[in-house]
């Protein structure tokens, strides 16, 4: 009988050929199966795209609450400087007008927040105002909650939502923003 050498015993190989195969599935189900993180940005409903001329209405200026942030992300409302962190406490005033003052909104369902802001504004102060603005209407929805149903607003049935929408609606106008540092 001959003999084996080592150099016989010593030929186990791997075969490395399926390696890649199973490399590359996992790669593609790995790429399939991961969901990417991605920003929603602010949800905005838009109004129904239309081919016909807007009806331009002459607004009372009373019930306009004009906010212009500016290029150097100052904050002007109704023609006056105002800090960011009055903006929410007096959006509710000119929307509910409690006193009934001639210089707020005639009433919340004509109420309307005019938002412009100029190009060369930050990003995050934008935000910064458009939350604010939005904190006002989350917390009259709130407030009208509890007084007519002594609930909280999130808890409460779609329909006395609508119904409190529908007595505080949501109506804040984004104007075009002007060229950098023009206003």
């Amino acid at each position: 009988m001959a003999r084996k050498s080592s150099r016989d015993r010593m030929k186990n190989e791997i075969n490395a050929g399926s390696m890649a195969d199973i490399a590359f599935l996992l790669l593609i189900f790995f790429l399939v199966t991961t969901t990417i993180a991605e920003d929603k940005g602010i949800l905005v409903k838009l109004p129904p795209w239309s081919e016909d001329e807007p009806d331009i209405t002459k607004l009372k200026t009373r019930n306009v609450y004009s906010v212009l942030v500016n290029a150097n992300n100052q904050l002007l409302v109704r023609g006056e400087e105002k800090k960011l962190k009055n903006l929410k406490d007096n959006t509710i005033e000119f929307i509910t007008n409690p006193n009934r003052a001639d210089d707020l909104a005639e009433s919340p369902t004509k109420a309307i927040i005019s938002l412009k802001n100029d190009r060369g504004t930050n990003y995050k102060t934008y935000l910064e105002v458009y939350n604010e603005l939005r904190a006002a209407y989350n917390s009259i929805w709130e407030d009208q909650a509890q007084k007519r149903y002594s609930k909280a607003y999130d808890d409460l049935p779609i329909a006395y939502k609508k119904a409190i929408r529908g007595d505080f609606p949501l109506v804040i106008s984004e104007a075009e923003p002007t060229a950098f540092g023009e206003e």
